[in-house]
């Protein structure tokens, strides 16, 4: 293996990724110099997550490495996605970059389509979480110094209270029980806004909680598409934007 090959990070903003990020960091044998995210164009928000660009913008600024992102449309599908994905990572390819990190822990199928994805450009996937137990990283990343805080949740498993919600002890008391510590099925996803890889805390405030429904994919089976999936956000609003309304 190359001493310190050429990494970038695949980046989602939350609590897995800043803690594997740490980890690699932390590591000797890898050098990460650049994050990768992808952003719904149309929202001008992180996938997924729903975070505001601005945000994200300050967070990097505060890891203190250069962001590639890239931008998709409002409901793209596999193979939009997989369009703008593979123009990027022939890029990052063509750059010298070998090794991409992720914060994934246990679904093997979302590992198997990272790596089937990337195999094509000889880039090898690190999964520094991997298989490792729920609880035991999530104390982990409280015990760092870390901070995160639910932006988005799945309606059918958890109440629109956790939303918004600081993840601390309180936060993990209150989880259901068929709800994973960090999850990762899922259930939520976070902003994490200090810890050891940044410089300063992400300053923000909290703005309106925003209900969603998006249509599920279709099943590769049977080709029907179930009921729609609905998602409560906690909108986070830096603080620059606070003080001009």
């Amino acid at each position: 293996m190359i001493k310190n090959p050429k990494t970038y990070f695949n980046w989602s903003t939350g609590k897995d990724a800043a803690l594997a990020l740490y980890h690699l960091q932390n590591g000797e044998k890898h050098h990460i110099d650049r994050l990768l995210t992808t952003i719904n164009s149309h929202h001008d928000r992180v996938s997924m997550h729903g975070l505001r660009r601005e945000l994200l913008t300050e967070q990097v600024k505060e890891i203190g490495l250069p962001l590639t992102v890239i931008e998709l449309p409002e409901e793209p599908t596999m193979e939009v996605y997989d369009t703008a994905m593979e123009r990027v990572i022939g890029k990052l390819h063509s750059e010298g970059y070998t090794h991409c990190g992720f914060g994934d822990i246990f679904l093997e199928d979302l590992r198997i389509y990272r790596e089937t994805k990337l195999s094509p450009y000889d880039i090898e996937c690190c999964f520094p979480l991997w298989k490792r137990d729920s609880k035991e990283l999530i104390t982990e990343f409280l015990d760092l110094g870390f901070r995160a805080i639910i932006i988005a949740l799945n309606s059918e498993v958890l109440d629109v209270s956790f939303a918004g919600r600081e993840i601390d002890e309180n936060f993990l008391k209150d989880l259901p029980s068929n709800v994973d510590p960090c999850g990762e099925n899922g259930e939520f996803h976070t902003f994490c806004f200090d810890g050891p890889i940044f410089t300063n805390p992400v300053e923000f405030t909290l703005g309106e909680k925003v209900y969603r429904e998006y249509k599920r994919p279709k099943d590769q089976d049977t080709g029907t598409v179930g009921h729609s999936m609905g998602f409560w956000f906690s909108d986070l609003l830096p603080i620059e934007k606070r003080q001009n309304n």
